[in-house]
């Protein structure tokens, strides 16, 4: 078994990083020729402030009097810049918008490993092809644009990490600092003429990261006044700043602004998602070759933001990625023509690339070009735009409405070739699904079906081994990437184990003729309307209140009320009020700690909950308050973190004994991470659960498994008694119930109240209990392992369902695992790259949770049955062993 785990294993976290060669990898291309506009510049330097966290409608709406937040901007867009609605892609994180912004792609996701810090993957930037660049703000940004540049012409100052505090008495101070640092900068040049000279080249770059509003809007929510009076000081910084630089250099015209953000945020202080709040972002810009205010003869926007935000007379243009707006300049038509022209050179040589690479690496009989971009439609193109920029004005207008279509052709191709291989890989990926799939089914089969043939063919071994040659020789022609060949070849092996036990499948035909099939075919529909459902639900929350709803009634459907109504009753209502928490808001939007003491008061003697929920109310009051986290509150909260790894392994193994400790001291550690309603969560899902169990002793009496009751709940009284052998029974058909019910309650798990939107977006209030300091990995192992508390504990609950049913865990698990690989498999075909950014990100993250949740009851597993099983004895002749 243990080798058939192993290998099961490393099946999964193969399908699982395929996605990842399937629809993640890396769109950067190398080995261009760089374009330049054969014209001069109209700006010598420029500006960049990145307000971070900043959502448009913030900055853009006026307040309830009708004023502005940010009276400098607003005039500015009113009178002499140009403004718009950036709109950023999931995930909405500070390090993934600020490439977007300065270095003109959407990051890898494998940054996402390094916290979003360091660089996966070298790339261009602004700031790598200016003169000099200097910057000043947060230390988890800058460095990595320093540290990407090629040699040493961009500076960093930064303030020391322990500043970015969520429970600082006032984060604006972080802005403040980086316009202090900046005017002080300036100061310090007048008298440095070797700093001075260097001021003065051309192409220099300013970038001021203000994260201030950010910190805010995760401690105080964006609806704060702490939020919207750090806007104000921005505005004001910014003022002061583009005073400054003026006087420094003269006035002499030759400065650009652009004043954006990286993402925005939700109403409850949150970021990483694609709702329009996180994504909609302002742009203002102005200065040297900026476009004057324009007033706007008609809207072209649906969205009715222009009249909210009162600039319906304000010329309003948005950004895309790769396409450079033209409406921003102001600039004669000539220099956009060349301007456009550089542009669309630029996507056609990262087009040529990419083309010359895919066909290197690709049988030349198999390769197929992109037929709207063949070689001799490009130097057509190139030619056709050179010509007309060079005609004269009339033609420079056509020439820019060629370029852009030139621009938009590039792009499709060379998305084109960026998944070139997508069906290919696929394909692979969806036969070692199936094969696996089967595998598991026919192996199950095996095990609990006696008297069955089974033949192994030496030819069907040769022949196997002929295909995994050919398909590597094939793979090796190609010049395919090593992550190819696992692939493509683990189908190979997999089938053939599948082959191999084909004589299994045929021989279970011939040995049970009575098979009752009907009985079989409603079985099988209702496990697949069962997995339709928990597909749904993961699209719809409220299907889980459904689908409890419906488990609700299976004591009245199955008969099992009429034998034993006390525990019918308590599965029936235990499921009605689990059924209450999909249909309630998502955790983390409005905290509500009342919540929190109302569980108190259920809980009141239970000492250790009642200092955890102390601990938390107090937490929260004194951040309110703005005194900062208490060093008694952390040092508690770590201890009982801690703790609740050991206490349970020091209490008895008998049943009742043991999964209450299990479930108190998770509960502990949950109630110092929860904000609100999702503190009743645990305890409402243990009732279930404990409901599960004896609902399931109730089954196996019906069913004539045990004599008495008595004997059956004294097979499961303790968790470290040795099972034994000749009461281990036959997989049945009602135990794929049981392993039904087990995914169902593992899927209410993750989203029964919401918590994975704790994952999904970042919010830091859940972990103010135990630091406040910004730490991108502690606090996302705090909220991962919040989203796991619950999964746990349905997992410690199975393994109870395991002993009671007298069935080993390893032919259960397998029953699940079957479930969780055809749920894996129907997300595998959702995945989409296509429409709504919220769309993409959401098809990807459902098959990225449910393959996480086949690998993680691979491996919670054996940490539940050591939670269940062992303990540590103290006091004895050795002083601690496991028993």
């Amino acid at each position: 078994m243990m080798i058939f785990f192993i290998v099961g294993l490393i099946v999964h976290v193969v399908f699982f990083l395929s996605i990842f060669d399937i629809y993640f990898t890396s769109p950067l291309v190398h080995g261009m020729t760089p374009q330049r506009v054969p014209l001069a510049p109209p700006a010598k330097r420029l500006v960049l402030f990145v307000a971070d966290g900043l959502r448009a409608d913030s900055l853009f709406k006026p307040d309830d009097n009708g004023t502005g937040r940010a009276p400098y901007l607003r005039s500015v867009i009113e009178e002499s810049g140009t403004w718009g609605v950036s709109h950023t892609r999931v995930p909405t994180e500070s390090r993934p918008g600020h490439v977007a912004l300065i270095a003109g792609f959407y990051e890898d996701v494998s940054a996402v490993a390094k916290g979003w810090k360091e660089n996966p993957v070298e790339f261009d930037s602004v700031f790598n092809e200016s003169r000099h660049t200097w910057c000043w703000g947060s230390p988890d940004i800058l460095p990595m644009f320093a540290k990407g540049a090629t040699g040493d012409h961009v500076y960093t100052y930064t303030y020391p990490p322990e500043r970015e505090d969520f429970a600082s008495t006032d984060a604006s101070r972080l802005d403040t600092w980086v316009f202090d640092e900046v005017k002080d900068f300036l100061n310090v040049a007048k008298s440095n003429e070797t700093l001075l000279n260097m001021l003065h080249e051309e192409q220099n770059v300013f970038f001021l990261h203000l994260l201030g509003i950010d910190t805010n809007g995760h401690a105080h929510r964006p609806m704060s006044k702490e939020y919207i009076e750090n806007i104000g000081l921005v505005d004001s910084g910014v003022a002061e700043f583009v005073s400054v630089m003026d006087d420094f250099y003269g006035h002499d015209g030759k400065t650009a602004y652009i004043f954006t953000s990286d993402h925005g945020m939700t109403n409850w202080g949150s970021h990483g998602a694609g709702h329009p709040s996180e994504t909609l972002t302002p742009l203002v810009a102005w200065g040297a070759g900026v476009q004057t205010a324009q007033r706007e003869g008609s809207h072209k926007y649906d969205d009715n933001y222009l009249k909210e935000w009162g600039l319906e007379t304000s010329m309003r243009v948005d950004v895309n990625q790769g396409v450079l707006p033209l409406n921003y300049l102001n600039n004669s038509q000539h220099f956009k023509a060349e301007s456009i022209y550089a542009n669309a050179i630029q996507i056609l040589e990262q087009f040529r690339v990419k083309m010359a690479q895919k066909k290197e690496t690709t049988i030349s009989f198999l390769f197929t070009l992109y037929q709207p971009l063949t070689d001799s439609k490009q130097m057509d193109f190139m030619r056709n735009a050179r010509n007309l920029i060079q005609k004269g004005q009339f033609d420079e207008a056509v020439s820019i409405r060629y370029c852009e279509d030139l621009i938009v052709q590039a792009m499709e191709g060379l998305s084109y070739y960026h998944t070139y291989d997508r069906l290919f890989l696929g394909s692979s990926v969806v036969l070692g699904f199936i094969g696996w799939t089967s595998y598991v089914v026919l192996f199950i089969l095996k095990t609990h079906v006696s008297g069955l043939l089974v033949k192994k063919k030496h030819s069907l071994g040769q022949m196997f081994l002929c295909i995994g040659l050919l398909v590597a020789l094939f793979l090796m022609v190609q010049s395919s990437p090593w992550t190819y060949y696992i692939y493509c070849l683990l189908p190979v092996p997999v089938w053939f184990s599948v082959m191999r036990e084909f004589e299994t499948l045929a021989s279970l035909v011939r040995s049970v003729p009575s098979l009752p099939l009907s009985k079989c075919f409603g079985y099988f529909l209702l496990v697949t309307f069962g997995i339709e459902l928990l597909v749904v639900s993961f699209f719809y929350r409220a299907m889980l209140t459904l689908g409890l709803v419906v488990l609700a009634l299976w004591p009245l459907v199955s008969g099992l009320y009429t034998k034993a109504k006390v525990r019918s009753l308590s599965w029936m209502l235990s499921c009605l009020f689990l059924a209450v928490f999909p249909l309630l808001p998502v955790v983390g939007r409005e905290p509500d700690v009342n919540y929190v003491i109302l569980f108190v008061c259920i809980c009141f003697q239970m000492m250790q909950v009642v200092l955890c929920a102390y601990i938390l109310t107090s937490t929260h009051s004194s951040l309110q308050l703005k005194q900062g986290l208490p060093l008694f509150n952390q040092l508690v909260s770590w201890l009982t973190l801690v703790s609740s790894f050991l206490i349970p392994l020091l209490s008895s193994t008998r049943l009742f004994h043991r999964l209450l400790s299990i479930l108190m001291s998770l509960v502990c550690v949950y109630l110092l991470l929860s904000t609100g309603y999702e503190a009743l969560f645990p305890p409402v899902l243990s009732w279930l659960m404990f409901a599960w169990i004896n609902i399931e002793q109730e089954t196996m009496n019906t069913q004539g498994s045990s004599n008495r009751t008595e004997h059956c709940v004294k097979f499961i009284t303790d968790f470290a008694e040795n099972i034994d052998i000749t009461k281990i029974r036959q997989l049945r058909l009602d135990d794929i119930r049981r392993s039904y019910y087990f995914v169902f309650f593992i899927i209410i798990a993750f989203f029964g109240c919401g918590n994975i939107a704790s994952i999904n977006s970042f919010d830091p209030a859940s972990v103010y209990c135990f630091l406040t300091v910004f730490n991108p990995f502690i606090m996302g192992g705090l909220l991962m392992w919040k989203v796991l508390i619950p999964f746990v504990i349905v997992m410690c609950t199975f393994e109870s369902i395991q002993v009671s049913t007298q069935l080993s865990s390893r032919s259960l698990f397998l029953v699940v695992l079957v479930i969780s690989d055809l749920m894996a498999l129907h997300f595998f075909f959702l995945v989409k790259d296509h429409g709504s950014w919220l769309d993409i990100g959401t098809s990807i993250s459902h098959y990225v949770i449910v393959m996480s949740m086949t690998i993680f009851l691979m491996l919670l597993s054996v940490m539940t049955h050591i939670l269940t099983s062992k303990r540590i004895l103290i006091g004895r002749k050795r002083k601690m062993h496991f028993r």
